[in-house]
């Protein structure tokens, strides 16, 4: 499955690392709880719980593998005390609302949750003098919509409201004054599919839940292109932005991590790719062009720098990734040991034991 020649998390630098995750509950967080707690990290979580079920959390267990607090990032009293009794030597921040189309009906949720939010974790990392690396996870939604490839000096923008909080979050990390010492990046993933996933309104957890219920996928916007990826590879990036800061000079730095050009396909592409892997008769409809909420048409993102920087390499082809993603909803769907098979997908992805 691998790409050999991408760089992977050392367990030589994560074992017995203290490590803060804010949102440890969702989709990436889950993900990402399970690589760290496989490399030995010693883990404080810090979320408001699940808000699907069935969920990646729960699936997983991975209530136990990690110190596990209900907190929401807007209560910022609660935060800062969570981090400093921890006192964690890195904070990684997924805590977020993540959806574009919820954003439009809960706008102040969002603005409040993804910058206020991002904020408070910020004053808290301020407020804890063990953190030496903080890594704000934001969005490829964070720039102006064009037809280019983005890249980590392209303008900022949001045309809706998910977009602009992640761009504001942005702007709150490059202005925050962490006291010296103390390191910050923030890192810009594509388009991330993979098992566990079972938000609304995204295109892989609509499908599995309708093809599980007997039904049939109906997709909206088939013609926009996005840069799928599978959720380890933008994870992958999240972990090596940490331990290049941990190593480095540098007080603030920003990456973006998207997959070769070749898997910026359309969303048409990829429901006609899932149904064929899936069989069995699936197949999906196309819903009439006449949708209220605006979402960008084209988004490419330019990860050369990580790739400079950090020997960050796409680890998989989307048909690959594809392919994971649904061998993990039918292990889920058989019953079996989703933590197991979870770690083992993570272990294929690093080539290791």
């Amino acid at each position: 499955m691998a790409n050999l020649t991408h760089a992977i998390p050392r367990s030589q630098f994560w074992v017995n690392k203290r490590v803060f995750v804010t949102g440890h509950t969702g989709f990436k967080g889950g993900w990402l709880t399970l690589w760290l707690s496989h490399l030995g990290a010693v883990l404080r979580g810090y979320a408001l719980p699940p808000d699907t079920e069935p969920n990646i959390f729960t699936s997983c267990g991975v209530e136990k593998l990690i110190e596990h607090q209900i907190g929401d990032v807007r209560d910022a009293a609660k935060l800062t005390e969570a981090m400093r009794s921890f006192a964690p030597d890195i904070v990684l921040h997924l805590a977020a609302q993540p959806l574009v189309r919820p954003s439009y009906t809960h706008p102040m949720e969002t603005y409040s949750t993804n910058i206020m939010g991002t904020a408070n974790v910020l004053d808290a990392v301020r407020q804890t003098p063990s953190v030496q690396v903080a890594v704000i996870v934001t969005s490829d939604k964070v720039y102006a919509e064009s037809r280019e490839a983005h890249d980590e000096t392209s303008r900022l923008g949001g045309h809706d409201p998910y977009s602009a909080s992640k761009a504001c979050a942005e702007l709150v990390a490059a202005s925050f004054p962490l006291p010296p010492g103390q390191k910050l990046a923030t890192v810009r993933g594509g388009n991330v599919i993979g098992g566990g996933d079972w938000a609304e309104d995204r295109l892989l957890p609509d499908f599995f839940k309708t093809i599980m219920a007997g039904e049939f996928l109906t997709i909206r916007n088939p013609r926009a292109i996005r840069p799928w990826q599978h959720v380890l590879e933008p994870l992958c990036g999240y972990l090596l932005a940490a331990e290049y800061m941990w190593t480095h000079d540098e007080p603030k730095n920003s990456w973006n991590f998207g997959p070769d050009p070749a898997a910026a396909v359309t969303v048409q592409a990829v429901a006609g790719k899932l149904c064929a892997l899936w069989g069995q008769g699936a197949f999906f409809t196309v819903m009439p062009d006449d949708h209220p909420v605006h979402e960008a048409p084209v988004l490419r993102l330019n990860a050369k720098k990580a790739w400079q920087d950090l020997a960050w390499r796409p680890g998989m082809t989307l048909d690959e990734a594809l392919a994971a993603t649904v061998a993990w909803y039918r292990a889920f769907q058989a019953g079996e040991a989703m933590l197991d098979f979870t770690l083992s997908q993570i272990k294929a992805f690093c080539q290791y034991e």
